[in-house]
């Protein structure tokens, strides 16, 4: 049967209006893409705050990726490109990012910057210290998001610097903030449910570098480092013979390998001293979506499991 003109023109009508939509989908989205605010994060923990708390306004690029090192990181021209690009960079401070400075500078860009430990109380570094160098402020400890509560302080400063620098998205940004902190209280009465089952004789470790004297003084497992608290320096013999020595002193139950440190040191020492390895801590980076750490709430969670699992036993 023939299609009338009536109909023919209907059936046009609806097809050039639906490829009208079509056409408008793709335009819609690329103007929300346009409408986020570009913020850079110095490594993957800050990074994954700011999405946490930026949400679907926020575009987050981060400097040194998922199972990166933040110690030893070498900036690339890609990197001052990103910079120069942001409106926000947040950055950790107490000297962890030695790099930071030049490369802001070589950008040439506007952004404004956040440092995320602002009113975080520091550890100064040299109680203990047996070796290693540290990028920046040689007087503080960097790794104070090891703590939750201070992560809560990394979170309250970086919601700050987003409602500063789009004050339109301030009611999202308090929101998702508030949310998120809900999710950091209960994960900090986790950790120290975890920590009350071992027995207090038994609260101490050995990992490759100084990364966990925030957890220590939160929540009170002792943590002995060879390394210091930067991976760009080498033990010495004489630090690894006298981790050895405290081992078998102290009778500590087990050392622990990191994520983004040489396994052979920690192998050694376990060789040598007959401590069991614990598994694996993440400290300086998260992992990425498929391992054990792609968020922060992720990483303290598989650290504390670790911990207890070796220390209980």
């Amino acid at each position: 049967m023939m299609m009338s003109a009536m109909v023919r023109s209907r059936l046009l009508g609806f097809w050039l209006i639906a490829m009208v939509l079509a056409a408008l989908v793709p335009a819609r989205a690329q103007s929300h893409n346009d409408d986020r605010i570009d913020v850079v994060a110095s490594f993957s923990i800050l990074g994954d705050f700011a999405r946490a708390v930026g949400g679907v306004r926020v575009d987050v690029t981060t400097l040194v990726g998922t199972d990166g090192d933040v110690h030893v990181f070498t900036p690339a021209p890609a990197d001052a490109r990103k910079i120069a690009a942001a409106k926000l960079v947040i950055v950790n401070g107490l000297g962890l990012e030695g790099w930071l400075p030049r490369l802001v500078q070589a950008s040439g860009g506007k952004a404004a910057i956040v440092v995320a430990t602002t009113g975080v109380p520091s550890l100064g570094i040299a109680a203990g210290e047996t070796s290693g160098t540290h990028h920046g402020d040689d007087s503080a400890d960097p790794h104070a998001w090891q703590s939750v509560a201070n992560a809560k302080i990394y979170v309250a400063n970086i919601r700050d610097a987003l409602i500063a620098a789009d004050p339109a998205g301030e009611a999202v940004y308090r929101a998702n903030a508030a949310a998120y902190l809900v999710k950091l209280d209960a994960l900090d009465r986790e950790v120290r449910e975890a920590v009350a089952r071992i027995p207090l004789a038994r609260r101490k470790v050995i990992s490759t570098h100084n990364a966990f004297s925030y957890f220590e003084a939160a929540y009170g497992i002792a943590f002995i480092a060879p390394q210091g608290v930067s991976t760009d320096s080498e033990p010495s013999a004489r630090d690894i013979a006298a981790t050895v020595t405290q081992i078998r002193t102290a009778k500590i139950p087990a050392i622990f390998l990191e994520n983004l440190s040489d396994p052979r040191l920690i192998r050694q020492i376990a060789a040598e001293s007959g401590a069991r390895i614990g598994g694996t801590l993440y400290s300086d980076s998260l992992s990425d979506e498929k391992g054990d750490a792609p968020t922060y709430i992720d990483m303290v969670r598989h650290n504390i499991k670790a911990l207890t699992s070796a220390l209980t036993e």
